[in-house]
């Protein structure tokens, strides 16, 4: 038998449903027990609106996002794979082997003169890997990662440079190259899982011993000036911006690594890493910034959702409260002030909404995918 509740509460129940943010929220019945409210839209609901919104930018005669560009197409890809996982979608498959096809009209391989794009393309279809098991893509990561691996010399004491032109040796590159690694590690058998693992635990040794990280525990750019390097001269901790992006592919590196090489000083890096971001990153609410806001350009409106994915990475190894906190609180606040007509989403999650792209939408999005995972997984 269904009962009626009294008018009062029943209206009162429908106007807090409408105004609830994403979070779910609850009220007391007149015994006292708690009443949830379902939130106007879970963290999924808000994914697939701006997931669709995101699509509307993709280019099925290139397989990339108008708007943006190749790297970030890149990340773009990996935020639908993403979002296919959580809401147990096939529908985008056929995107990703489109792509797999068309963007190689752009850059055969996935290869091209930056060894940080190719690390973008390489977790991407590690990613894909994952959900599709369509072994063509890891087997794409593992070409990627051996172009890759060609970047590495004895400049600086190791590491792989920024690009072919050996100028810089900087972060990015080599945290990439970090979780490629890793992550091969713990896809593959035999002799090829201690190849991958072997550069792995190098790379973090290295990059832990380059100073690049420093005493606040928070990455900068990378090493000298750019403008070329040898050993012993231009190797030291340039100081230059401790962007977002910086913070967190190291994080999903490390998770993986740890994976492969239960060391504990592993998950401990990354939180000291994790801890200094989501502390000194951020603004009076919680929410995260670059200081290239509101003018990032092309480059500068990805770096926040690829700090967001790796998080959630880390958490999967090393679960910490604060951590979905932070998640929910950023795309609390991507949903109530960063969103556009169409459900688009601007580059600054505090607001006001200005513009969107393809960059923007997808690092967004990374944040919202990031809390409707971290909800699936309660």
């Amino acid at each position: 038998m269904i009962r009626r509740m009294p008018g009062t509460l029943a209206f009162l129940l429908i106007v807090l449903s409408l105004l609830s943010g994403c979070a779910a929220r609850s009220i007391n019945n007149q015994q006292g027990a708690p009443i949830p409210i379902a939130p106007a839209f879970s963290y999924l609901q808000q994914s697939n609106h701006a997931i669709q919104s995101l699509q509307t930018w993709y280019t099925p005669s290139t397989g990339l996002y108008q708007s943006t560009g190749w790297w970030n197409s890149a990340n773009a890809l990996t935020v639908l794979v993403d979002y296919a996982r959580v809401s147990k979608s096939t529908r985008y498959n056929s995107v990703f082997a489109n792509t797999f096809t068309a963007a190689q009209n752009t850059s055969p391989a996935f290869l091209n003169n930056f060894y940080d794009d190719e690390g973008w393309w390489a977790l991407a279809w590690i990613d894909a890997y994952d959900l599709t098991l369509n072994a063509q893509y890891l087997s794409m990561a593992e070409v990627i990662f051996a172009d890759m691996a060609g970047g590495w010399d004895g400049t600086c004491g190791g590491g792989i440079w920024w690009s072919k032109d050996r100028q810089y040796k900087n972060a990015i590159a080599n945290e990439l190259f970090l979780s490629v690694a890793a992550h091969l590690a713990n896809r593959t058998t035999g002799a090829s899982k201690s190849q991958y693992l072997n550069w792995g635990n190098m790379e973090w040794a290295w990059f832990l011993a380059s100073g690049m990280i420093n005493s606040k525990n928070l990455i900068n750019d990378g090493l000298g000036n750019g403008q070329g390097q040898t050993a012993g001269a231009g190797c030291t901790n340039n100081g230059q911006t401790t962007w977002s992006y910086n913070q967190g592919v190291v994080l999903g590196g490390l998770a993986e690594l740890s994976a492969a090489n239960p060391d504990p000083s592993l998950s401990q890096a990354a939180q000291k890493i994790a801890v200094a971001a989501t502390s000194l990153l951020i603004d009076s609410n919680g929410v995260l910034h670059d200081p290239c806001e509101p003018h990032c350009g092309g480059d500068g409106v990805q770096f926040k959702g690829i700090f967001v994915r790796n998080l959630v990475l880390l958490n999967e190894v090393s679960p910490q409260a604060a951590y979905k906190s932070f998640v929910d609180t950023n795309a609390d606040a991507v949903w109530k002030n960063a969103q556009g007509t169409g459900f688009q989403l601007g580059q600054v999650w505090s607001g006001p909404f200005d513009a969107g792209n393809a960059g923007s939408q997808s690092s967004a999005l990374d944040v919202l995918v990031g809390a409707a995972t971290l909800q699936d997984a309660k």
